[in-house]
């Protein structure tokens, strides 16, 4: 078990060395700064962040302002700015002005890349989907032939009451 001592060796105790402390905690959080951007290895790396996968679901549908996403995500705003930097610093979003907003809407090339990519492994699930679609096909005629049954024996019975 460590001493005393030896914790209070580790903590801060000048200003410079609190702001050292605190900035591997800030990047848990994953606000990234620019230098921390220019460092990554890959689009997943980017994209792989929850906040960041909740904007570009959002800016699926249409473009949307930071209020707009701030609200319909129920984030800080400062939160929502840092990650639309992220995103736009790597091509995955762009912005226009419009009066006294931005406008943040989805950059298709970078997603194009990706799918380019995941395109020579899809030969490993698409034999699984079509295995699914053709189990929940199976499933559908079941569940119709049973139902088509039952309203029979329904009727057999009403007819034998009357």
């Amino acid at each position: 078990m460590p001493t005393y001592e030896s914790v209070q060796k580790l903590l801060p105790r000048t200003p410079t060395e609190t702001v050292a402390w605190v900035l591997p905690l800030y990047a848990v959080t994953r606000i990234c700064h620019v230098e921390y951007i220019k460092g990554m290895e890959s689009v997943f790396e980017i994209i792989a962040e929850p906040n960041r996968r909740a904007i570009l679901s959002l800016l699926v549908s249409s473009q949307h302002s930071v209020g707009e996403i701030e609200r319909q995500l129920r984030m800080p705003q400062p939160t929502v700015s840092k990650h639309l930097r992220v995103l736009r610093e790597a091509g995955f979003v762009e912005s226009t002005v419009d009066a006294q907003r931005r406008l943040y809407r989805l950059k298709p090339e970078p997603f194009q890349e990706v799918d380019a990519w995941l395109a020579q492994f899809r030969q490993f699930w698409s034999a699984r989907m079509d295995a699914l679609a053709r189990h929940l096909d199976r499933m559908d005629r079941l569940e119709a032939k049973k139902s088509t049954e039952e309203k029979a024996a329904a009727m057999k019975r009403k007819t034998r009451k009357s």
